[in-house]
């Protein structure tokens, strides 16, 4: 009796699905610089540690001047942390509220800073038109809208106060209506336009202000990480030293930010003074030119007023760029994937119209955070720095970028940040082990504003 064969059914071709990419959209989607290899040169007028905005922003404006220059960047790329891990916002406006600073600072100081930010989104407008930098730069400003009533009442005092004292007479306070109108969430109550911010590819303008640092004279080296810096004397300042050799700089400009690599880990005195804080984003699939206008018909930044806030916009090709402090944690795989799933319930209760959208980019990053929330910038003992821009450094990184090549030439009034304090935050030594109870706190604040 011969045996009937069992014929195996034929196998089922499913098409491919995409998985998140637990990596930043900006430096996925643009070319990344990476130096070709060779020899590091023995001796330089200006050695940067960090191949960031500001890293690579002060090249530029020290190569224009004829200085040889050297930036020197522990990661695979160019602004391979914080300057390629953001949520691609170029905004203008302190990070505080400009009353609380004024009342601390004075109105004159305090509406100096607030001008600086407005500077620095100059900056970067001026260097992407100089430069020819195609990175999608836009100028349609910032809004900054209200969860609750009395934020809005917080917003409505605060334009008040910023009309008042001549510090910005472009900003506009917008109803509820108005922003449902170009917002398609019935979330907000309302908000604070500021009408000089601006956006931009992240990626791409890393790049091109790579290129341009690079033609004007500077020498980038990648996957170059700075293990110490030794101070030797007046005329060459400090022997900077990497796995590859060691090289004579006369200036050394300390631009690393909460960098968990190299120079930023060597200085106690830093560690103590910078938070590093996780800042989380996740990315859509294209939503579609007709469905993207929709949701944002203005094609502005957008941030919420919250301490634990969420920031958004819109990509070129239509990707919804949705970002927040999910989780006060430090940016890691398995941290960001978890911030992700509680930023696509964020998402999902701003805009639920969208429904299981597809999320093809989830990433973190670190804010390198100061107890006030301002920058710093200056020297300490025979080393520049600028850094600790709290979340807002896109533009101010560029623009200090700048500034610090004019401190670094003679001209110390270039640094806007100049003469201010900066103590050390007690019990901080190193690893933020008070992330948890800080996140505690903000969501506390939050809930009983």
């Amino acid at each position: 009796m011969l045996r009937q064969q069992t014929r195996r059914p034929a196998p089922i071709h499913l098409p491919d699905i995409p998985t998140m990419k637990l990596e930043s959209y900006w430096t996925d989607s643009a070319p990344l610089y990476i130096s070709p290899s060779r020899e590091l040169p023995a001796q330089v007028d200006v050695a940067i540690v960090g191949g960031g905005f500001t890293g690579l922003s002060a090249a530029l404006a020290l190569a224009r001047r004829g200085a040889s220059v050297v930036v020197l960047e522990a990661g695979p790329h160019v602004a391979a942390e914080a300057s390629g891990r953001n949520g691609g916002h170029v905004n203008n406006g302190l990070a505080m509220d400009y009353a609380e600073v004024a009342a601390r600072v004075g109105i004159e100081r305090a509406r100096a800073w607030y001008h600086a930010y407005d500077d620095a989104v100059d900056t970067v407008a001026r260097l992407v038109q100089e430069e020819g930098i195609a990175c999608d730069f836009l100028r349609h400003g910032k809004l900054k809208m209200a969860t609750r009533p009395q934020q809005m009442e917080a917003l409505q005092r605060s334009a008040e106060r910023l009309y008042a004292d001549g510090v910005d007479r472009d900003i506009e306070i917008l109803d509820a209506a108005r922003v449902r109108a170009e917002v398609q969430s019935e979330r907000f109550h309302g908000g604070m336009l500021y009408k000089r911010s601006a956006q931009m590819h992240m990626g791409r303008f890393a790049y091109g202000l790579a290129l341009a640092a690079e033609r004007h004279g500077a020498a980038i080296h990648t996957g170059t990480e700075v293990r110490r810096l030794e101070r030797i004397g007046e005329s060459y300042g400090h022997r900077v030293h990497t796995p590859r050799g060691s090289i004579l700089a006369r200036q050394v400009l300390l631009a690393t930010g909460a960098s968990r690599h190299g120079a930023y880990r060597s200085f106690g005195w830093l560690r103590r003074r910078i938070v590093p804080v996780g800042s989380f984003i996740v990315v859509t699939e294209p939503l579609g030119a007709e469905r993207a206008a929709s949701l944002l018909s203005q094609q502005r930044t957008y941030t919420t007023v919250a301490n634990i806030h969420h920031y958004f916009r819109m990509t070129p090709d239509t990707r919804l760029v949705f970002g927040g402090r999910a989780r006060f944690a430090i940016s890691s795989p398995q941290s960001d994937a978890a911030s992700g799933e509680i930023l696509r319930q964020g998402l999902q209760q701003t805009f639920p119209q969208l429904g299981p959208v597809r999320l093809d980019y989830c990433w973190g990053g670190l804010v390198d955070m100061t107890r006030d929330r301002l920058p710093q910038a200056g020297e300490r003992d025979g080393l520049f720095y600028s850094m600790g821009y709290s979340g807002h450094g896109t533009q101010m990184s560029v623009h200090m970028g700048q500034c610090m090549a004019q401190v670094m030439a003679g001209d110390a009034l270039a640094n806007p940040w100049r003469d201010r304090e900066w103590p050390a935050i007690p019990g901080h030594f190193g690893p933020p082990w008070f992330l948890p109870v800080v996140g505690m706190y903000y969501r506390l604040k939050d809930k009983l504003a």
